[in-house]
């Protein structure tokens, strides 16, 4: 008999400069060939930028958006018989931060603007603001779950 190990989650160290895990995170969401200190300039750079534009701390503009962008609920497709449904599941709060983070970046790169700097500052306002693309991508994700309730007993 085989046993099933479960492997424990290893949580990323916090950023140097804003002491934060959320902000280590998102630079990890960011990185592409292991270019963490090109991921962490984009960062800093729309941080700068947050706090020109709102004049308060950007730290908490950050977390306020990725508080407003975490969904609650997923949707998953589910084969039954001969036709797909779209079964709601609830999320946990790391996976939950993990989407929120990951729709942020997406949405912030399909903007317009000279640099991903620009756009991800832009997107992290919208979205601590409560507007956006990200907030309207949970808005889309929750009205689907919310409609496809009865489906709910096709959970795994």
């Amino acid at each position: 008999m085989s046993r099933r190990i479960k492997k424990k989650r290893k949580f990323p160290i916090v950023d140097p400069l804003y002491e934060s895990y959320l902000v280590n995170l998102m630079i990890l969401k960011i990185l592409k060939n292991g270019k963490k200190r090109l991921a962490q300039n984009i960062i800093y750079e729309a941080f700068n930028l947050i706090k020109k534009k709102a004049n308060t701390n950007p730290l908490k503009v950050f977390e306020k958006a990725i508080k407003n962008v975490s969904p609650s609920v997923k949707i998953q497709a589910k084969r039954v018989g001969g036709s797909t449904y779209q079964v709601p599941s609830e999320v946990k709060k790391f996976r939950g931060v993990n989407l929120g983070l990951s729709w942020i970046l997406k949405y912030a790169k399909d903007r317009s603007g000279k640099t991903i700097a620009i756009r991800l500052a832009n997107e992290i306002l919208e979205a601590s603001r409560g507007v956006g693309n990200s907030i309207r991508k949970k808005e889309e994700t929750h009205r689907i779950a919310r409609s496809n309730k009865a489906f709910a007993h096709f959970r795994k």
